[in-house]
């Protein structure tokens, strides 16, 4: 499970690295470190303009835009379905109905600087145990791509289409069997895809499920380093880079 990322990288910077036509400086998220379910979170994805007028088809464009995490399925009643959707599993997600058609039709990546997972420790001498909270990481400081898929949610309380209020992008975070540092500390992890397969995930032409599952098959190139930090992160009031400060976990 992926349930708290970083991401601090403005969308100039993720602009540039992700190679992005289409995005808007004053809209969007501010640099977090405490990332949690239904935040709003940067995300790249390629998609032809709506309402495009003429005989061709619209061009492509590689956008960056600010989401909700957690995805809310076309069919979904309400808004808060999202709160449980923030994760799919890359061994279903191709078959699952809340994320099938996504998977092949809106897929995108999730920039982050890493993400944090828990591990189960024994607190001194008591018996008990506590969760101790690392922030897994790639060990040259890069940032990771983020394996996520994206879906529109028509609200029904607003009555014309062409109102913005009326549509709601959401987003969820692919994940797989956790590798290196991570898999000392959690089972799973985010799924991260490496910059020659960019544009195949982005694509929104391809549509064939099995095809964009090799490129799910192993996480990308990379060692992680994982480090103990504060249960401060616990607390999703709880935003800065000091979350990101070392902790002996037998603290």
């Amino acid at each position: 499970m992926c349930g708290r990322y970083v991401s601090t990288r403005g969308p100039e910077d993720l602009a540039r690295r992700f190679e992005v036509t289409e995005w808007h400086a004053t809209d969007g998220p501010a640099p977090s470190w405490n990332v949690a379910p239904t935040d709003e979170v940067w995300a790249v994805l390629e998609r032809a303009p709506r309402g495009q007028k003429g005989g061709g088809p619209a061009p492509v464009r590689r956008e960056l835009l600010p989401l909700r995490w957690g995805l809310v399925p076309s069919w979904a009643k309400d808004v808060r379905t999202g709160a449980r959707m923030i994760n799919a599993r890359v061994e279903t997600v191709h078959e699952k109905p809340a994320f099938r058609t996504a998977f092949v039709r809106r897929r995108c990546l999730l920039p982050a600087d890493g993400f944090y997972e828990w591990e189960q420790v024994k607190a001194g001498d008591t018996g008990r145990t506590r969760k101790q909270p690392y922030f897994i990481h790639p060990e040259d400081g890069g940032v990771m791509a983020l394996a996520g898929l994206y879906e529109y949610w028509r609200d029904p309380a607003v009555e014309r289409d062409d109102d913005p209020a009326a549509w709601l992008m959401t987003c969820t975070v692919i994940t797989t069997e956790a590798t290196d540092a991570a898999g000392r500390v959690h089972p799973r992890m985010p799924l991260a895809i490496g910059p020659e397969h960019y544009g195949d995930w982005l694509d929104p032409a391809r549509r064939d499920a099995e095809g964009l599952r090799e490129l799910l098959t192993t996480p990308a190139d990379g060692q992680l380093d994982a480090r103990p930090v504060s249960p401060a992160v616990n607390d999703v009031r709880n935003n800065g880079p000091e979350l990101l400060t070392p902790a002996s976990p037998a603290t």
